[in-house]
């Protein structure tokens, strides 16, 4: 076991009194190339060249003198303090901060970013990094090769965005570039790094205070969702509420879907959008289809004052799903058991619909199950009543169908 470790972040700018300190006393230092070659590090130490972090934390446990780890920005934050102190190295650390990369990115780009996003996309988290710049409209992506500015741009195919790419921050090939998402495939870019992704309707005037890091304050500020929408109040899908569109069935299909930060939703026949938006102000990217234009026209004014990003698709489907990125969960609001199997065909991982009868439930629930999901069905009443007189207002009777792809041993 190394009698000390020490981490040391490094943004370029000269070493605190404290770094030097600790690198003067290391026998033996981790690193990348570049903070090997530091003047700092001590000529007869022992030096390792990072690539498998954890192969070098069992190489620290087993050294018997003082280690110094050096990384790029705050290693707290992203970094590898986190793989350094996991259980099985059983190391104790001491961290020497520096300014993170996300924060020197904003700084060159002269924005706040308390209301931003922070991702890390690796070719494994790439697609749920990009569904993230989707739903948000302030997002820092921490790439990696394989992973970076024009693999983004490529999945954010038909969503318009801006791009501040930041490339080795902090050294003396440091280069800050603004362009539009599309141009950025174009290009070849430098690592380490991070892009800033801004735009779309959901900004919010920089001059507005929060609260919670990471949420732009409209989005704290309303409680609650699948919410009654009462006729005439401005809320999504003004008017009285559609087949499948009470407020009970979509709080249900909702609590079934469970969609979250880094996932695509797909909605189908999103009729006023009060679904999509919902699922979007719960963190999700959001994708809603309808074939009626005045449909569509509806959801994009939910979303616009809801403050949240969706991206409106008008056609028919299932023709119109063929172009659409992979879906992590699915409402099909309208359609029936033939749009049912071309989303079965994508394989998200969970599916919901509705049917007004029992044979088109039965429908819709065989072609799931002929797809390999596990289904249940589920008989939904509800009846709104007015509470002054207690008089009966709107009954509906639909049935719920909820399919989950089984987990691949």
């Amino acid at each position: 076991m190394a009698d000390r470790v020490t981490v040391i972040g490094w943004d370029g700018s000269p070493l605190t009194s404290a770094a030097r300190s600790a690198l003067a006393a290391a026998t033996l230092v981790a690193g990348a190339a570049h903070h090997l070659a530091l003047p700092e590090v001590p000529p007869t130490a022992e030096r390792i060249r990072l690539g498998s972090l954890h192969l070098a934390a069992r190489r620290i446990a087993g050294h018997r003198g003082t280690a110094v780890v050096l990384a790029d920005g705050d290693p707290g934050f992203f970094g590898v303090v986190r793989t350094l102190r996991a259980p099985e190295h059983g190391l104790e650390v001491e961290v020497v901060p520096a300014v993170s990369a996300v924060a020197a990115a904003f700084a060159r780009a002269g924005m706040p970013w308390d209301d931003a996003q922070v991702v890390v996309a690796h070719p494994r988290t790439l697609r749920r990094a990009v569904n993230v710049c989707r739903a948000h409209s302030k997002v820092a992506v921490l790439t990696s090769p394989g992973a970076g500015p024009a693999e983004l741009a490529l999945l954010l195919d038909g969503v318009h965005r801006t791009f501040v790419i930041c490339e080795e921050l902090g050294t003396d090939r440091e280069r800050v570039t603004v362009l539009t998402s599309d141009k950025a495939a174009d290009h070849s870019w430098r690592d380490p790094n991070v892009v800033i992704v801004i735009g779309g309707a959901g900004q919010v005037s920089a001059a507005e205070p929060g609260w919670l890091f990471g949420q732009p304050p409209h989005l704290t500020a309303t409680r609650g969702w699948a919410r009654p929408r009462p006729e005439g109040d401005g809320s999504p899908g003004e008017g009285p509420a559609g087949e499948g569109e009470s407020a009970q069935l979509r709080a249900a299909q909702l609590a079934r879907l469970g969609p979250r930060a880094g996932d695509l939703v797909w909605d189908i026949g999103a009729g006023s959008g009060a679904l999509a938006v919902d699922a979007a102000a719960l963190g999700a990217a959001v994708i809603a289809v309808d074939a009626d234009p005045r449909a569509c026209e509806r959801v994009t004014a939910a979303a616009r004052r809801r403050g949240v990003q969706i991206q409106v698709v008008a056609g028919r489907a299932p023709h119109v799903l063929e172009n659409l990125p992979e879906p992590d969960v699915v409402r099909v609001g309208g359609g029936g058991a033939e749009v049912v199997a071309a989303v079965a065909d994508r394989r998200p991982e969970r599916i919901v619909s509705h049917a007004s009868t029992r044979d088109d439930a039965e429908a819709i629930g065989r072609t799931l199950g002929e797809h390999g999901y596990a289904v249940e069905c589920a008989l939904l009443q509800s009846v709104g009543l007015d509470t002054r007189t207690w008089a009966e207002q709107e009954r509906s009777v639909v049935f719920l169908l909820a399919a989950e792809r089984p987990v691949s041993r």
